[in-house]
């Protein structure tokens, strides 16, 4: 893929070098970028990853499909790997990015509990050999949240948004996380959907509201 095509796919994916609404090969933009070698682009791949992954439409092994050279896997891994360890730094909790980590092997963990240190002490790191500045990496990220959450002022507020997402895909079908959402901003709701509302999405809130329970459920977390 030409250079220029790439950036704007990227942009696509939420690494605003350019904007776009062409449709895209999510797995073969991020293959592409790998391919790259470009720095700028590897410094935006932790927004790509994400964006694709809470979209559902990245996967692995398509990307790693599309990278016929060894040493391309590799970069690949580690780009990952270093993802992952940036999103673990900033404390935002994905379930596909847990997923993505148990199927590293100890090696790669290893790589991974390296990269995080790097980002804790605020210290540059190689991937490929390549030395890349863990706080260009950062900056990237948080540019992008900055603008993709306008209603929350900085990035603390963004995670507890993202927490507040994962928390409630744990206890609620996407149905009804869309309906406790919809309740919740005061938005109508069809006769359908009040009825599902009321016969089971209302039930499950009725218990997270109760003190004693939510008491409870702090102590049983704390043994």
């Amino acid at each position: 893929m030409k250079k220029e095509n790439l950036l704007k796919q990227a942009a696509a994916l939420g690494f605003p070098l350019f904007k776009t609404e062409e449709d895209q090969n999510v797995n073969l933009t991020l293959a592409d970028m790998v391919k790259s070698m470009d720095l700028r682009l590897w410094e935006g791949f932790p927004v790509v990853l994400a964006t694709s992954a809470e979209k559902a439409i990245f996967n692995y092994d398509k990307v790693k499909w599309y990278l016929k050279k060894p040493f391309d896997k590799h970069y690949l891994a580690s780009l990952v790997l270093m993802s992952l360890a940036l999103y673990k730094f900033l404390n935002l909790k994905f379930l596909w990015a847990d997923k993505l980590y148990n199927s590293f092997s100890n090696d790669g963990k290893k790589e991974f509990a390296e990269f995080l240190t790097k980002f804790k002490k605020e210290s540059d790191f190689k991937v490929a050999g390549h030395s890349m500045s863990g706080q260009r990496v950062k900056s990237a990220f948080t540019q992008y949240f900055n603008k993709s959450q306008p209603n929350l002022s900085d990035l603390m507020s963004a995670k507890d948004e993202l927490g507040l997402e994962y928390a409630l895909s744990q206890v609620f079908s996407p149905k009804q996380k869309e309906l406790f959402l919809k309740k919740l901003k005061c938005e109508k709701l069809t006769k359908t959907e009040k009825e599902y509302f009321s016969r089971v999405v209302k039930k499950k809130v009725l218990a997270f509201a109760n003190a004693e329970l939510h008491r409870l459920s702090q102590k049983v977390l704390s043994f």
